[in-house]
């Protein structure tokens, strides 16, 4: 080995050797008590837990089978108000572009609004237009109810009405289909 190698080998060694010392023995000083300053500085906010709400469309399974697929959305209390008003207001939008191309669908037709929602501990009143009930068949109309039922049972211990138009939906559509109220899911049983 040349002498210009040996003085190379021996300052990396020198190197390694100080810089184990440094990292691994050179003791960490005390942290400094905080005092009422700093420890104001230091206050981290607080994280916020994503909340999502399932709004419910309709989609196939792996038979090819139509089901009522969940999507859920993203829920901000302070930007969004009610959890059933964000819901419902969701599921008259319909689905997204990106849940359009995953074979999503929905049955309420464009153009259905909510005319007003009322809520109190132990009842809600979801108002919708008229348009709720235009277009398509029987199957269509039962498909459209049950979303809607799905989707607005947020709360199992609240009893949830539905009127178009301002007057209790006891009858929709052209067809006739009857329903019980409060809506559950047993409210299109005959």
């Amino acid at each position: 080995m040349e002498k210009w190698q040996k003085i190379g080998l021996t300052l990396l060694v020198i190197a390694t050797l100080a810089y184990i010392k440094i990292a691994f023995f050179t003791p960490i000083p005390p942290a400094e008590e905080p005092t009422e300053e700093t420890a104001k500085e230091e206050v981290l906010p607080e994280i916020a837990r994503k909340v999502y709400i399932n709004i419910f469309f309709i989609g196939q399974n792996d038979n090819k089978e139509e089901v009522y697929r969940a999507v859920k959305r993203e829920y901000n209390e302070e930007t969004d108000g009610s959890k059933l008003r964000f819901a419902i207001e969701n599921l008259l939008k319909g689905p997204t572009a990106k849940e359009k191309s995953k074979g999503v669908y929905s049955e309420i037709p464009t153009g259905t609004r909510l005319i007003s929602l009322e809520e109190t501990p132990d009842k809600v009143s979801i108002n919708l237009s008229g348009d709720f009930e235009n277009g398509g068949g029987t199957d269509s109309l039962y498909k459209r109810l049950y979303q809607l039922i799905k989707t607005s049972n947020i709360n199992a211990d609240t009893s949830v009405y539905l009127y178009l138009n301002g007057k209790q939906a006891d009858v929709v559509g052209g067809e006739g289909i009857m329903i019980n109220q409060p809506l559950n899911e047993r409210s299109l049983d005959e």
